[in-house]
């Protein structure tokens, strides 16, 4: 079997989060700046390497402060370390068009394997030509584990950012040419 490339269509996927803020509601955001390096054997996703890379200054959740504040130090630091980063280790059949995608996710230099609940879009061929596939992703995780650990207690008790972020990406792909 051949290897096939699949390279990112940024213009129709996305990286998004959201979290709780006061323990009452979700504030969502999304990443601008990032790149996926996604490798098949033929077209059988199951044997997918998986290479993601995201600016984390391209943050943005509607709000310039906050933006500002989750780009410091109490955060991502953005100005120390330039990329966030995930690399598959494997990706197993959960169901029809289900997988579990497993690898090592870096946040501010520390790395910690994750877990991502992937579904599987569909193949289909563009106007063009073009053979594009399509995956949904969402998981969570706990951003102490990898020291984003800034918070504020609230005075009627519990406090201002949640510790769990979910994280949803949808992705699309264009086939490369062999």
């Amino acid at each position: 079997m051949t290897t096939t490339k699949w390279a990112l269509d940024p213009s129709h996927s996305e990286i998004s989060f959201k979290v709780k803020h006061l323990m009452i509601s979700n504030v969502k955001g999304v990443f601008a700046g990032f790149t996926i390096d996604v490798t098949t054997t033929g077209d059988d996703f199951s044997t997918s390497d998986i290479s993601l890379s995201i600016d984390p200054a391209t943050i943005s959740t509607g709000n310039a402060d906050r933006d500002a504040h989750l780009k410091s130090a109490d955060f991502l630091d953005a100005d120390n370390f330039k990329a966030i980063a995930f690399k598959s280790e494997k990706m197993e059949k959960a169901g029809d068009d289900e997988f579990k995608l497993t690898g090592d996710l870096t946040i501010k230099g520390i790395s910690r394997k994750v877990i991502l609940d992937v579904e599987f879009g569909g193949l289909m061929k563009d106007p063009w030509g073009n053979q594009k596939v399509g995956f949904s992703l969402n998981g969570k995780i706990n951003r102490k584990d990898w020291g984003l650990n800034w918070n504020a207690a609230l005075e009627a008790g519990g406090v201002l950012v949640g510790e769990e972020v979910k994280i949803s990406a949808e992705v699309q792909f264009v086939k490369q040419a062999g």
